[in-house]
C-alpha cells in the first residue's frame, strides 16, 4: 500500500464556501473515489488556503488515470476549479504537489528491532 500525501493552494477568498463544498460531496464522486482505489482520503485546509491531502492506494497512477476516466470526476473536477485560480487551465487533480515520505515511525520502530 502506497502512502500519499500531497498539497494545493485554495483562494483564501474562498474557504467557506470550499469547506461547504466538502461537507456534502456528491455521493457518484464518493462511489467513484472508492471504486478507483482512493482509500482513507483526508483534506486539511489552513486559514491561508494551504490544503493538505492525504490517502491511501495500492498504486497512485492508476488510481489517478481511473478516476480521470470517469464522467463525475470531470464534474467535479470542473466544480472545483474556482477554488484553485493559480492552476491557470489545470484541473485541480492534476495540479496537485505530491510530497516524498522522509519519516515513518512504524518503518523505523520495526527497522529497530
Amino acid at each position: 500500500m502506497t502512502h500519499v500525501c500531497f498539497t494545493l493552494q485554495v483562494d483564501p477568498a474562498k474557504l467557506d464556501a470550499y469547506r461547504e463544498a466538502h461537507a456534502a460531496v456528491w455521493p457518484e464522486m464518493l462511489a467513484a473515489l472508492a471504486a478507483t482505489g482512493w482509500r482513507n482520503y483526508r483534506l486539511f485546509l489552513r486559514g491561508d488556503g494551504l490544503l493538505v491531502g492525504t490517502l491511501e492506494t495500492d498504486d497512485f497512477a492508476a488510481a489517478q488515470e481511473a478516476m480521470a476516466r470517469t464522467e463525475v470526476n470531470a464534474r467535479w473536477q470542473a466544480a472545483m476549479a474556482e477554488f484553485f485560480p493559480t492552476l491557470g487551465e489545470a484541473r485541480p487533480d492534476e495540479g496537485m504537489l505530491v510530497l516524498d515520505q522522509v519519516f515513518h515511525l512504524e518503518e523505523q520502530l520495526a527497522a529497530a528491532r
